[in-house]
């Protein structure tokens, strides 16, 4: 992380450890959460079982109790309707037959059948004093619930409702008993059914008798119970277990409760899938996890912005000492505002920078004071040679006449230079002005190359022209030809001995014009391609041809580019492609820099 700013080294730590932190929370929260949640699933099927036990009773009590008050309508003067009367009676009991669908009989007190209400062959004299129930209906004499038996008469599961019929004195007189088929009454209500069918697993057991009441098979109510081992549900529940977990044949766990309905003998067993506990509590996870990352990120996020505001300044200063470097001529300054630390760095900067702009400004007057004072002594010796070479004052002997040649040679270049200064001095204070009109570029680059071949022929080079097309451009020609001088100097220097100096155009896109002037040379070296328009910069520093110049050729090209609304560059492809861009046709300029 060496390379990492210490604010984000900050933020990172601070994250890192807020995240761990949050997690851990989140990680017990959702232990503690997933328990309550498996809790109180278990309550609930606890609580429903109870329910629909309690119901179920409710719902035999009621039965029982209207059997046992239509008994009392069953005698007269202490003895027991005769058989028609009895028949014709439960024949007109509609309540009493929508309780008990089956059949409703009267058996005399040894259990001999003496009338019923739904016809069935042979069952009227019929003796079932045999039977378990009937025996301990006649012993107990009071109401009772059978356990659910197959009928002798009919075949079919019922369940027997029988309520003893006595006189005033006491005297058993018969009994009256209604039937329910298991296989067609509901005890258990619809609604509870429908739950079951959907999520819930709902099962009904005779605990004395081992078989399944209701809730094993569609279509199915009375069967046996499975060995043990077959269905872990029933062994949890026959285990005397009230709640708990289990694995069901697929491998999924259950959450059971039971409740025994002690009248019947019956098992109320309910079990739902545990994930019913666990998805809620994953999504309630989900949530809880989401709206603590929200809240931890933004307070993180808050941190880290307190921490890159503190440390934003020291970047900031560290961005524009870069840009000094890489740009002198760039005077911002930083806002002395954060941290009091930060306060005092920022002034000092820009006290340096003050110090620094003050130094370049009178460093630019002297060198503008210095290059005016030079170049009007300089302009008239340079005049008097181009009179004596021209043989105004008289034939010159031959080698006088070499002498003056050579002398105002480096005349002219020193002239150049000069101007060069002050042009870039011009540059720098945005005092240079242009002179927009319409220029023939045809006529333009002619004349360019005819000022430069007497250079070139001299330094061994070749000056032509390629391709130009015939436009009018709007544009500042003496300043134009000052960029293409530079990049046509340059071209000469550095082409070989015989080497080709080529200045062609070209429309692009956008309607433009581009401009190049290529040699045969070397190309840009890699290492200097990216200074290489930054004033002073001189890609051979040192040799007899980079002292040929002050270095400031190419970066006054740029900034003249850029004043003609134009752009410069270069491409290496057998030779340096250095070339300037300007628009066709635009007549607009910066306000106020030309006239």
């Amino acid at each position: 992380m060496s390379h990492f700013s210490l604010g984000t080294r900050l933020a990172v730590i601070i994250i890192l450890g807020s995240l761990a932190t949050v997690g851990s929370v989140i990680y017990a929260a959702y232990g503690a959460l997933l328990e309550d949640f498996e809790s109180n699933l278990s309550a609930q099927q606890a609580s429903e079982t109870a329910r629909v036990s309690n119901l179920v009773s409710q719902n035999l009590e009621l039965r029982i109790n209207v059997l046992d008050q239509f008994a009392t309508l069953l005698t007269d003067n202490g003895q027991l309707l005769s058989p028609e009367q009895l028949t014709k009676l439960l024949k007109k009991q509609q309540k009493l037959r929508e309780l008990f669908p089956h059949s409703l009989n009267v058996m005399s007190p040894n259990a001999t059948s003496l009338a019923e209400n739904i016809y069935v062959p042979g069952r009227v004299g019929t003796y079932f004093g045999d039977l378990p129930h009937w025996k301990e209906a006649i012993k107990i004499q009071r109401p009772m619930i059978s356990r659910p038996v197959i009928g002798r008469s009919t075949g079919v599961p019922l369940m027997m409702f029988i309520v003893p019929i006595k006189s005033d004195s006491g005297e058993l007189l018969g009994l009256l008993s209604g039937a329910l088929r298991m296989d067609h009454t509901v005890l258990i209500p619809e609604y509870i059914r429908s739950d079951a069918s959907k999520d819930a697993i709902f099962l009904v057991v005779d605990t004395d008798n081992f078989l399944f009441v209701e809730g094993s098979s569609p279509g199915r109510v009375i069967e046996d119970l499975p060995d043990p081992g077959e269905n872990l549900l029933i062994d949890a529940a026959l285990s005397g277990i009230r709640f708990g977990e289990v694995e069901n044949a697929s491998g999924e766990t259950l959450i059971y409760a039971t409740n025994h309905l002690q009248r019947l003998g019956w098992l109320f067993i309910r079990a739902v899938p545990k994930s019913l506990a666990t998805a809620p509590a994953e999504q309630s996870f989900i949530r809880f996890f989401l709206i603590s990352i929200g809240v931890t990120l933004g307070i993180l996020l808050l941190t880290y912005v307190a921490l890159r505001s503190t440390t934003a300044s020291l970047t900031q200063m560290t961005r524009r000492i870069r840009s000094m470097i890489q740009k002198p001529e760039s005077s911002r300054r930083l806002q002395e505002q954060g941290a009091p630390e930060v306060r005092d760095l920022a002034h000092a900067f820009n006290q340096l920078m003050d110090e620094r702009d003050a130094n370049n400004q009178l460093k630019d007057n002297f060198v503008s004071n210095v290059s005016h004072e030079l170049r009007t002594p300089l302009t008239s010796m340079n005049g008097a040679l181009r009179l004596l070479q021209s043989g105004t004052t008289g034939e010159l002997p031959e080698r006088a006449k070499e002498m003056t040649t050579l002398a105002l040679r480096n005349g002219e270049r020193l002239q150049r230079l000069i101007g060069d200064m002050l042009d870039f001095n011009k540059l720098s204070n945005n005092k240079m002005r242009l002179s927009l009109q319409p220029e023939d570029l045809r006529e333009l680059l002619t004349e360019t190359v005819s000022s430069n071949e007497t250079m070139a022929r001299e330094s061994g080079a070749r000056l032509i022209t390629g391709d130009i097309p015939n436009v009018l451009l709007k544009t500042d020609g003496h300043r134009l030809r000052q960029i293409l001088d530079n990049f046509i100097s340059n071209a000469i220097k550095f082409s070989p001995e015989n080497g080709l100096v080529t200045i062609q155009a070209e429309k692009t896109d956008h309607n433009r014009l581009r401009i190049t002037v290529n040699d045969e040379g070397e190309g840009v070296p890699d290492g200097f391609k990216h200074q290489l328009f930054d004033r002073f910069a001189q890609a051979e520093v040192g040799t007899t041809r980079a002292t040929s110049g002050t270095g400031l050729g190419l970066a006054i090209s740029r900034q003249l580019a850029g004043l003609l609304n134009g752009d410069v560059g270069f491409f290496n492809r057998g030779g340096a492609h250095f070339w300037v861009e300007l628009p066709i046709g635009d007549t607009s300029h910066p306000e106020g820099q030309a006239s």
